[in-house]
């Protein structure tokens, strides 16, 4: 905010009570007119509501509206091409470089942008593993921004571990900041651009918050496997009675994570990103950023109830301003509705954020060609192939220019936009983890059944979440399996609570000849897909794709 009239703010007489002696001096930041230095929940809030951000809600929660990007812009983002770092880093459409020059320049316009504004400064960790956590200290236009770092990172817990803080890597975001490609070299207006040699993230003309907290994984995701560490994209539960009985499940946006792993018969670790080291399974986050549209109270109820609760943030949900009551349905705004929250806020979270080793790993597909089987059991090698592919399809919403059908796709690694690496990298690690620790591994859809988008259905939650039972409590071990003709993957032919129909998806089609030509053409899809990573993976894995 450009304070130009001095105004006095609620939080302007604590501003600076647990700043840093590390100061923004260091990043360069100076001739402001105000930094607020770690604020609490409740004083961000009284900031928000003074500067014209949001509207409380019925029950508590903040309700804000991110302006024209209500998702990530993917085709925004670059990383500097240096030295140090150009040779790890896979380049090409997730990874686009930029001279460093140009970021300096663009990074100096930000600074004079400052002068005389007032920021949000907030320093947190990311990652629930002191052994490999990153101290990040995140610079915000917005209050309402500074509200989501605290609901979603790890927090110092004493004003003596404030003074003290020291950030290896900083985070400028300025919604209000726009570039100009043509001097810039950007795509367009709206930028993130990352610095591994500055230790630097810029982030601008955007007022996701989901861009913050996905910089801040690129940036872990090129870091934790230089330490033997592998990030990965999934959610994480683990059985109560075992710490070493964990499930991760990778998958993109809109195919389940949060859902399926906010389990009430387990515990849950986080719902989005994670470190495996050989401790075991730590939360990078520290809170969840679900996604709430169309949100059920009877399917997800603890998720529902932080929609309702004082500190969750809710982006682009509509609300009656005259009864302050939201409206999950409404996608007048976005399809890409979410809410963000603190890991304490769901009953059965881990307080540690973090476990011991896996059991099962879950890869979630969410098939809009309605072929694939509903559960699948892999080889180490199919799950190595499954995961490099990263078959799925794009929900509405969570990327800019997405159509409302879903968009069928292959994202690395199942999070391939903020993969830094070769995808090989984070599979080979998984693959070591996966012999290591014998992990049993399943592909799950969770999507269309009977036909493609438009013509079968959504898979009923009701049956994955049966199925995942029956998968994670050891009830599929000795049930009998079929070969499934195209990937070769081992099928259940039945599973506890799930008619057997369902687990036979050409069994629901209208024709099993139109069925079939489908999942050819989907295996064609894989095999030419994979074609661009075979250079660097081993021909066992690139075998164990589908025959078609």
């Amino acid at each position: 905010m450009n304070n130009l009239l001095n105004i006095k703010t609620p939080a302007e007489s604590i501003a600076q009570i647990r700043k840093a002696d590390y100061n923004l001096s260091n990043q360069g930041v100076g001739n402001l007119r105000l930094a607020y230095w770690n604020l609490v929940t409740e004083s961000l809030y009284e900031e928000a509501v003074f500067r014209g951000e949001g509207a409380t809600a019925r029950g508590g929660a903040f309700v804000v509206n991110t302006g024209k990007h209500t998702a990530r812009a993917a085709n925004d983002k670059s990383i500097v091409r240096e030295t140090d770092s150009e040779g790890n880093v896979w380049w090409g459409v997730y990874n686009r470089p930029i001279e460093a020059g140009k970021f300096d320049q663009l990074y100096a316009r930000m600074l004079g942008f400052l002068q005389g504004r007032e920021v949000f400064v907030q320093d947190v960790y990311a990652g629930a593993d002191e052994a490999y956590r990153l101290p990040v200290r995140i610079v915000t236009e917005w209050a309402w921004h500074s509200m989501f770092v605290r609901n979603m990172f790890v927090l110092p817990q004493s004003l003596e571990e404030y003074k003290r803080f020291v950030p290896e890597f900083t985070i400028l975001a300025l919604p209000s900041f726009k570039a100009a490609p043509a001097a810039d070299n950007t795509n367009s207006e709206t930028f993130i651009s990352l610095s591994f040699e500055k230790k630097l993230a810029i982030i601008g003309n955007t007022g996701y918050a989901g861009e913050i907290k996905k910089s801040v994984f690129t940036i872990l995701n090129y870091l934790l496997p230089l330490e033997g560490v592998l990030s990965m994209h999934c959610s994480a539960n683990v059985s109560p009675s075992n710490p070493n009985d964990v499930a991760l499940f990778f998958g993109l946006s809109g195919t389940g994570k949060t859902t399926l792993s906010a389990d009430p018969t387990r515990s849950l670790i986080g719902d989005d990103e994670h470190g495996w080291s050989d401790e075991g399974v730590f939360n990078i986050e520290g809170g969840c950023y679900a996604k709430v549209i169309g949100l059920s109270e009877s399917a997800e109820p603890e998720i529902y109830a932080t929609t309702r609760r004082f500190g969750t943030l809710l982006e682009n949900v509509v609300f009656d301003p005259i009864t302050r009551s939201i409206d999950l349905d409404d996608d007048s705004l976005t399809e890409n509705t979410r809410a963000s929250y603190p890991l304490e806020f769901i009953g059965n979270a881990v307080p540690e954020k973090k476990a011991g080793h896996p059991k099962n790993i879950i890869l979630l597909t969410c098939d809009a060609s309605g072929v694939m089987p509903p559960i699948a059991r892999l080889t180490p090698e199919q799950t190595l192939y499954q995961f490099i592919s990263g078959y799925t399809s794009k929900i509405g919403g969570t990327e800019i220019g997405l159509r409302d059908e879903p968009e069928i796709t292959f994202s690395a690694c199942f999070g391939g936009p903020f993969m830094v690496h070769h995808p090989y990298k984070y599979a080979e690690l998984l693959k070591r983890k996966i012999e290591r620790y014998g992990v049993t591994c399943w592909l799950v859809n969770t999507g269309w059944v009977g036909g493609p988008y438009g013509v079968g259905k959504r898979i009923s939650i009701r049956h994955t979440r049966n199925l995942l039972n029956a998968a994670l409590t050891g009830k599929l071990e000795n049930v009998e399996y079929y070969a499934d003709p195209v990937f070769g993957f081992r099928v259940p032919k039945t599973c506890p609570d799930v008619p057997e129909n369902v687990l036979e998806p050409w069994s629901s089609w209208p024709s099993r000849t139109e069925y079939d030509r489908r999942y050819k053409d989907l295996a064609m899809r894989f095999i030419e897909n994979f074609k661009k990573f075979e250079d660097q993976t081993p021909r066992e894995v690139t075998e164990a794709g589908p025959k078609a």
